[in-house]
């Protein structure tokens, strides 16, 4: 196994939430999410999370407190961590693929 590659297709794709599902792999303290969102997905509460992400296929919607911004194929954004930039997505249309990166939050032993 290649330390290096990512090889999304032998990764098995894990429900979320209805409507959305997730291949995701960690290392070297990122995690890289290809990630799908139906038209049914509907995130219940606001997200905290930064992401660096890039829209594979399809329209996604990203909904800030103060505004709305869709992005298509091709586009890229980039959403500050800890609420700066709270958000909630959607698939407009139809479904929208996308691949995310993210910081892995630390995990302390309790």
């Amino acid at each position: 196994m290649s330390d290096v590659k990512i090889d999304f297709g032998s990764e098995a794709w894990r429900v979320v939430a209805p409507g959305g599902r997730q291949k995701a792999v960690e290392r070297a303290g990122k995690r890289v999410r290809l990630v799908e969102f139906g038209t049914e997905f509907v995130e219940p509460d606001w997200c905290l999370k930064g992401h660096v992400g890039y829209v594979l296929e399809g329209h996604l919607e990203l909904e800030f407190e103060d505004r709305a911004e869709r992005f298509g194929p091709g586009d890229g954004f980039v959403i500050r961590p800890g609420g700066v930039e709270k958000h909630k997505a959607r698939a407009v249309g139809s479904t929208a693929r996308m691949l995310l990166i993210e910081d892995v939050e630390s995990r302390r032993p309790a």
